[in-house]
């Protein structure tokens, strides 16, 4: 039995939708996405680069920029966070829902010591604590991450890139958040820091119930660190799914490609994903994928496809799994490439 289905969803994310105001048509970074992670469990979120993962993990804390628009609903524990009291959100991240950031050095202050900016993280959310306190719960955190407390005096700009990600974990966890959104956590980490994090993430959902969104473009992290894995792109989830039926029954042509781009000591040639991620700004009609997808269909140009069911049980959305009565007349012929070009300069 999955984590999901132990325990009742603690964040649920319905039809979000994140706008970012440009000059000319908005940036529909994410479209309609829906999603829920249950205490203890932990979430695989995968795509490629500019699919909107980032926009997505920060728009749930709401913690966008304030040209983005959000709509849909995000609930926490029962309570929507979509709308909230601005304070009142304030006051429930950190302790309650914490963030890993994926670039270290634009969020720790380059003025202020290791100590300092962990004095003011855990005096925020618990003013009572006394300095000794303070003291040891931070180098606890940060022991985790194998920062020693010989340097818990020192500067930002005095670590290398690989310690400040481990230094900004250590913010996020200190608070032992009920929900955690973890953006790239080992991105520029070598594979032994890499590992004792992912081990980390496993004790906190063991020992707190923690509901982790790891957002990763490892499919292998997902693999071994996550109980589902939902995939994202150009603003929707595609396919989502226990991640062990999903990598081994994959429904949707995305993240078969995906999978078949993987990397592992079995690897003989590279493989890769015909053309690019298309524009959030103008995506292609109907399915976004068919464009690049090597089992694009005539409806696929024609039609969004509905969300279905998968061979392994996953929520997919692909005309290939139907369903057939929707699918019009001539519809599973298939798409040459030369018709798409000639669509998308129509």
């Amino acid at each position: 039995m999955s984590a999901a289905e132990e325990n009742a969803a603690i964040l649920e994310v319905a039809d979000m939708r994140v706008w970012y105001g440009t000059r000319g048509d908005p940036v529909r970074a994410v479209d309609g996405v829906s999603f829920s992670i249950g205490a203890g469990e932990t979430l695989g979120l995968v795509g490629e680069s500019g699919c909107g993962k980032s926009t997505l993990g920060r728009g749930t804390l709401g913690l966008l920029p304030p040209m983005a628009s959000v709509s849909g609903s995000v609930r926490y524990d029962g309570r929507e966070l979509v709308g909230m009291d601005p304070k009142e959100l304030r006051d429930m991240r950190g302790p309650e829902l914490g963030l890993i950031f994926q670039e270290p050095m634009t969020r720790l202050d380059p003025l202020q010591t290791i100590e300092k900016h962990f004095r003011e993280t855990l005096r925020t959310h618990e003013p009572d604590l006394d300095d000794d306190e303070v003291r040891r719960r931070s180098l606890e955190a940060l022991a985790g991450m194998g920062i020693p407390p010989t340097r818990f005096k020192q500067y930002p700009h005095e670590f290398s890139g690989g310690m400040r990600q481990r230094i900004m974990i250590a913010l996020a966890l200190v608070l032992n958040p009920k929900v955690l959104i973890a953006d790239e956590p080992t991105t520029a980490l070598d594979v032994i820091v890499e590992a004792q994090i992912l081990g980390i993430l496993a004790d906190l959902r063991r020992n707190f119930d923690t509901a982790v969104l790891l957002i990763t473009h490892n499919l292998g992290i997902v693999a071994e660190a996550c109980d589902r894995v939902a995939v994202m792109y150009a603003g929707e989830i595609v396919e989502q799914g226990d991640a062990r039926e999903v990598f081994a029954e994959p429904a949707h042509p995305y993240t078969r490609e995906l999978l078949r781009a993987t990397i592992s000591l079995e690897t003989t040639g590279l493989n890769y994903i015909d053309g690019a991620p298309p524009s959030l700004i103008d995506p292609p009609p109907a399915c976004r994928f068919h464009p690049r997808c090597p089992n694009a269909m005539a409806v696929c140009a024609e039609l969004a496809p509905e969300e279905t069911t998968g061979g392994g049980g996953q929520r997919v959305r692909c005309w290939l799994n139907g369903p057939e009565e929707r699918i019009p007349e001539g519809g599973r012929e298939p798409l040459e490439r030369e018709e798409i070009a000639a669509a998308e300069e129509a």
